[in-house]
């Protein structure tokens, strides 16, 4: 899979995307033009749940990560209110994985949202749609030292 050039910034400690989580899986996202979200992942031995089988949790937590992501260009900082993931086959340890997500429908107090994670040969393995809350900006103050360590990493 190739990804697009346009790479969305990571925090510091965030499980899934933080720069300087060590124990965390240090994702990258990329925009793609069409507004979705892309990356690509292999999970390693210490994610799996069963012998050779990616973590539920973690396969979760990708997904909840990634249509989140989908309202950044928005500029819109939002919480998960509701995610429903369906697991159609075992995610393997060890294997490039392919991820995508995208907003399916934006109001001014909700978005919902898609994420899909395929095999290498494009099978689908997990699938999610999520509803999502804006963050008031008035609450996003007490974030604004953690958002000071988001940025862009080449």
């Amino acid at each position: 899979m190739t990804l697009p050039k346009q790479k969305q910034p990571n925090s510091e400690m965030c499980f899934v995307c933080g720069r300087s989580n060590p124990i965390g899986l240090r994702m990258q996202f990329f925009a793609g033009a069409d507004g979705c979200v892309y990356a690509g992942y292999t999970p390693r031995a210490e994610h799996q749940g069963f012998p050779g089988v990616m973590h539920g949790g973690l396969v979760t937590a990708m997904l909840d990560e990634l249509i989140g992501r989908a309202a950044i260009p928005d500029n819109v900082w939002c919480m998960t209110a509701k995610l429903e993931v369906r697991f159609r086959k075992p995610v393997p340890i060890g294997v490039p994985l392919k991820l995508k997500g995208e907003i399916t429908k934006k109001t001014k107090r909700l978005l919902e949202g898609r994420g899909e994670i395929r095999l290498e040969d494009g099978t689908l393995a997990a699938e999610a749609y999520a509803t999502y809350i804006p963050i008031p900006p008035s609450q996003l103050v007490q974030y604004q030292d953690a958002l000071a360590g988001w940025r862009v990493d080449e």
